[in-house]
């Protein structure tokens, strides 16, 4: 079968076009392709383009547990710049149904760089979900194992937790992450980001993706964590996201509409063996 593989920072994906796929994407199955050992490996797959009446393009986005995203940030890049690679976009601007709403895109530097309009934060309970009330989650605090925390919840169509650190580290990210993800508040699970504002256009951040685990880079992650700094009038409406992989640009508009721009690496081509699936 055939894919395309990209990272954008390195946050990988494949992408999986529908006229190649030869069997059912089931969750054992993506699974298995995700695999780093036993698969292809990657964060993620991403089945498109497909037919969608609201849009140019339709995308379903699959963590590598089997479970579906609402949205991905990277995911979206990467998909453009496929789009790009195989001449279904230019330079002009298009739209693209995911689960998680409908997004704006362009492509730019030969598909080196992508912006993508990921849409309106918001910080309200029902809508993230978060248990309780109907309120902003803003300032609340959660207790994992050991530790307290003070967090805040958002959605851009995906959920996610983020947490205010002096200093982040992978080790934070990978100890407490897991535990955050599934904690009783997120009915539907979350994303989570330890983040540390540096000053008011600079802020960095360690994540733990749902349905992936620790993440050098995520898209949908700096949206959410940029957006909870600006709303706390920590930064200003222009941020820099620092991640392991890399940085990403985000903009913030008056009503928290989010534009994120940043670079696209293509890994390869290639054929997937069914041997993989022999277990």
């Amino acid at each position: 079968m055939k894919y395309s593989k990209y990272h954008a920072l390195g946050n990988d994906y494949l992408v999986i076009a529908p006229q190649d796929l030869v069997f059912e994407l089931t969750s054992e199955k993506i699974e298995r392709i995700c695999h780093r050992n036993f698969g292809i490996g990657s964060d993620g797959i991403l089945f498109g383009p497909l037919p969608s009446k609201d849009a140019r393009f339709g995308l379903r986005i699959f963590n590598p547990d089997g479970s579906e995203a609402e949205k991905s940030g990277n995911g979206l890049r990467i998909f453009s710049r496929y789009l790009w690679d195989n001449e279904l976009v230019r330079e002009e601007e298009f739209a693209i149904d995911t689960l998680g709403g409908i997004v704006k895109a362009r492509v730019a530097k030969s598909g080196k760089s992508v912006q993508v309009e990921m849409g309106h934060v918001s910080f309200q309970s029902d809508k993230i979900p978060v248990t309780g009330q109907d309120r902003e989650v803003l300032g609340e605090s959660i207790t994992v194992a050991d530790q307290t925390f003070t967090f805040c919840a958002a959605t851009i169509g995906n959920p996610h937790c983020v947490i205010q650190l002096p200093e982040v580290t992978p080790k934070v990210a990978k100890q407490y992450g897991s535990l955050l993800e599934v904690h009783p508040k997120f009915p539907k699970r979350t994303n989570v980001q330890f983040m540390k504002v540096v000053n008011r256009s600079n802020i960095q951040i360690e994540i733990w993706e749902r349905g992936a685990g620790y993440t050098l880079a995520s898209g949908s992650s700096s949206s959410a964590a940029a957006a909870v700094a600006h709303r706390l009038s920590l930064c200003d409406s222009a941020i820099a996201v620092h991640m392991p992989g890399g940085q990403i640009a985000i903009e913030i508009s008056d009503d928290f509409m989010v534009t994120m721009t940043g670079a696209v690496t293509k890994v390869a081509e290639g054929l997937m063996s069914a041997e993989i699936f022999e277990y």
